[in-house]
């Protein structure tokens, strides 16, 4: 309980004498107000009072997220009689809409929101707000110039400093805009809001009216552990988070898990919308030092913050955190300067084009667009960066696919296709940035639950997305698991991995680079070419009696493929035969030797006797790679050949 003379009992003394009224007008200032609050003494009244001010017809702006000015909004809802055709503005808010005991909206007022969080659904599919689908970041602009109206602001501050001088606290975000363009700001003053760094003070001048408010700052917290789903997206999206990466943080699920998935990197940074208790830990571990961001190097930058109390005491007064303006912090130009940029996106459906919806859910307008359309574009224009979209492979019942052959009609557009990149569930990760219509096709079903995989192809067959000669093979889910990497002779390094259909044209490039005598070697013949057949044949397996890696070298979205193996297992001998592929400019340090040992270990976990390979007779570096699978060899020639036997 605080002390009656600290400024929490004194703000306590002043608001049990506001919540009576003091009629009319404020009352004048008395030897009983805070030291902080007394030379504003005539500005203080009751939250009823403040909101007697808004006038017919006026558009309402209202405090975002944590910092959401719920006594302001509940007296406005409960002031009698109500001004007439009252429009209430706001992002995303907490308690901002009244409900009754079976969840409906109560609202006296029309709503207009750029966000259709859990608090204004109800009133959406009642008719009683309107959804306005764009980018939160472009809503200052329109504030500013007149296109959307803001005559009253309700925003939630800190207590004024010495200088007169409130701080907005967890929420800047468009509050600033919309105080600068009202001609009524009425502000609850909160001495539990903290003071946060960047360009979030106002002065008290600025203000018309204090509302002496006493409450904890609202709380966003997780309470339910992850389910396997989100925990696997979240290990996908992890493992392609880079050492030096500037995240955009996001309110989703998947990227506040993938968070966790970080703690072996260094030098990470922030420049997001929002932050979350999720970016404590790796302040702790020393993880987010920032010393590798292009703009404001070593600090935490974001617009606004949803956590725990432990957030937002962290960020009180802390130098390290810069809240800013939401237009400010998502410049175009200032996304994509950031070196490797991450931003994830989570969706609810996409199809096999590459078109995502990420605002509704069944039909139902779910979220909105935040900023991600400026995050998305700024990642894929950042240095190494990697805009992200992530969804569940299915419906929470798994009854529905979340990959369709095109989206539904009650399904908008949310991400063109044109602006997609890396798409992540928790069956694997597509890149489709660059890519054909075709190859979408193949990477998304790829990607997709198995239980759909095979009606997805077809379906992708008949609307001539996918050959008629195209396969389909593997149903199960990657396993980012069986990634390593590797270093070799030489200094070199390769990461070695599981094949992938998505694989066959970097296998076609590594087969160009190979000699007309390796060509022979591997292929028993003069073959000028590899046909998408040929090529699916090495890559696009069934991982049951067909198991293939590849070895590749430079970045994810763009790799070469500098050797491939596969081993196909007869089912009557329970043998398998293995065949290689090894770029010449990789030969002769270590890569197949590694190729054959990955293979093997692989063979022999599933229960394969042993490896067996036709090899020509002059090949001796290829027999000596055979004879290595194990310490139990035999040898048969056979003309130009040679059966080598190698069992486990």
């Amino acid at each position: 309980m605080p002390g009656k003379d600290t400024p929490r009992g004194l703000i306590e003394r002043v608001v049990r004498s506001l919540r009576d009224g003091f009629g009319a007008e404020p009352p004048p200032a008395t030897p009983a107000l805070p030291p902080l609050l007394a030379p504003h003494a005539a500005k203080l009244c009751s939250a009823a009072q403040a909101v007697a001010h808004v006038q017919h017809g006026e558009h309402v702006f209202v405090g975002t997220a944590c910092a959401t000015p719920r006594a302001l909004v509940a007296a406005l809802e409960a002031r009698s009689p109500r001004p007439g055709d009252v429009e209430l503005l706001h992002f995303f808010t907490d308690h901002a809409v009244p409900h009754d005991h079976e969840g409906r909206a109560t609202t006296n007022y029309r709503h207009r929101s750029f966000f259709v969080g859990a608090d204004i659904r109800a009133a959406v599919r009642q008719g009683l707000a309107e959804y306005v689908p764009m980018s939160i970041a472009r809503v200052p602009a329109l504030i500013a110039n007149g296109r959307i109206a803001v005559d009253v602001a309700l925003i939630q501050v800190s207590l004024p400093d010495t200088f007169g001088y409130v701080s907005l606290g967890v929420s800047v975000d468009i509050a600033r805009a919309a105080v600068a363009r009202a001609r009524l700001v009425i502000a609850e003053v909160n001495p539990a809001m903290p003071c946060t760094m960047g360009d979030s003070m106002l002065h008290v001048d600025e203000l018309d009216w204090l509302v002496p408010v006493d409450t904890p700052v609202i709380e966003y917290l997780h309470d339910a552990m992850p389910g396997d789903v989100v925990e696997q997206i979240a290990r996908y999206v992890g493992s392609i988070i880079d050492d030096g990466s500037t995240l955009q943080i996001g309110l989703g699920r998947v990227t506040n898990e993938a968070l966790k998935y970080l703690v072996d990197r260094r030098d990470l940074g922030v420049h997001s919308d929002v932050i979350t208790d999720s970016i404590i830990p790796l302040i702790e571990r020393g993880i987010l030092t920032g010393r590798r961001k292009t703009d404001q190097r070593g600090k935490i930058v974001a617009s606004f913050a949803m956590g725990s109390r432990r957030l937002y005491e962290l960020i009180d007064r802390n130098p390290m955190f810069s809240l800013q303006p939401i237009d400010v912090v998502c410049q175009p130009s200032v996304i994509a300067a950031q070196h490797r940029m991450v931003s994830v996106t989570q969706a609810f459906a996409i199809d096999l084009t590459g078109q995502v919806c990420a605002d509704q859910l069944d039909g139902d307008y779910y979220s909105g667009l935040a900023a991600q359309g400026e995050f998305l574009r700024g990642a894929s224009r950042s240095p190494g960066g990697k805009p992200i979209i992530c969804l569940p492979s299915t419906s929470a019942d798994g009854s529905q696919s979340r990959i369709r052959v095109r989206l539904r009609p009650e399904e908008g557009v949310t991400i063109a296709r044109s602006d997609v990149h890396y798409v992540v569930t928790e069956f694997g990760v597509a890149y489709l940035f660059g890519k054909s219509m075709r190859e979408r096709a193949i990477a998304l079903i790829e990607v997709a639950h198995p239980t759909f995989r095979a009606e997805l192809f077809e379906q992708a067959q008949s609307l001539g997305l996918l050959p008629a000669g195209q396969a389909l093979k593997n149903m199960r889910a990657y396993p980012v698991q069986d990634e390593v990497t590797l270093e070799l002779k030489g200094g070199r390094s390769v990461l070695l991995r599981p094949s992938t259909t998505t694989d066959a044209e970097g296998i076609r490039a590594l087969f160009h680079r190979l000699s007309e005598r390796d060509v022979y070697t591997r292929f028993f013949r003069n073959v000028r070419s590899l046909s998408n057949q040929d090529a699916q044949r090495l890559c696009n397996l069934n991982f049951e009696t067909e198991v293939g890696f590849v070895a590749a070298t430079g970045p994810r979205e763009d790799p070469q493929i500098v050797g491939q193996a596969c081993y196909f297992i007869d089912p009557s001998t329970n043998l398998a035969e293995t065949a290689f592929i090894v770029n010449p400019q990789w030969q002769g340090c270590g890569l197949g030797k590694a190729l054959q040992a990955r293979m093997a270990d692989d063979a022999r976990r599933r229960g394969v006797r042993g490896f067996v390979a036709e090899i020509l007779a002059t090949n001796d570096s290829m027999i000596r790679l055979a004879k290595s699978a194990s310490a139990q060899v035999s040898t048969e020639s056979a003309g130009s050949t040679v059966r080598v036997t190698a069992l486990f």
